[in-house]
């Protein structure tokens, strides 16, 4: 991660298949973006459990991606081991602004920033408190 983002909340582990590739053979771009969802995904369940729950207890809140900034830098193939690393960048009032990189081995191959935004019923609304303590305690 960059110098002002070294502290890593999540690591999820990714194997590249068949249909994640394009017909060169390369991960096809749109896959990084799975792989990405996964992981913050993870981190969510990782500090606030399943989302599911959260989605019930908070009487219908969501996430939606607001905003996405990515670099591609490396191609990753077929049958690659990759990493996918998600923290905490800043957390602002309904949004969350994380960092996100795929990596093989200590190869950077994708970088991301990701706004996230807490919404229920199409308004945007104040991160639960239990969850931006949690996530505060991702940042640098």
């Amino acid at each position: 991660m960059t110098e002002s983002s070294r502290s890593v909340a999540h690591s999820l582990p990714v194997r590249v298949y068949y249909e994640d590739t394009d017909f060169s053979g390369f991960v096809y771009h749109a896959s990084y973006l799975r792989f990405m969802e996964r992981g913050r995904t993870e981190l969510l369940r990782s500090l606030a459990g399943d989302q599911s729950a959260l989605h019930r207890a908070a009487d219908g809140l969501v996430f939606v991606v607001r905003r996405l900034e990515i670099d591609y830098l490396k191609p990753a193939r077929m049958d690659d081991a990759l990493t996918v690393l998600t923290g905490t960048r800043d957390l602002r009032g309904a949004s969350m602004h994380l960092h996100q990189e795929v990596r093989r081995g200590d190869d950077v191959l994708v970088r991301a920033a990701v706004v996230v935004a807490c919404v229920r019923g199409a308004r945007a609304i104040r991160l639960p408190d239990a969850l931006r303590r949690a996530l505060g305690a991702t940042n640098p």
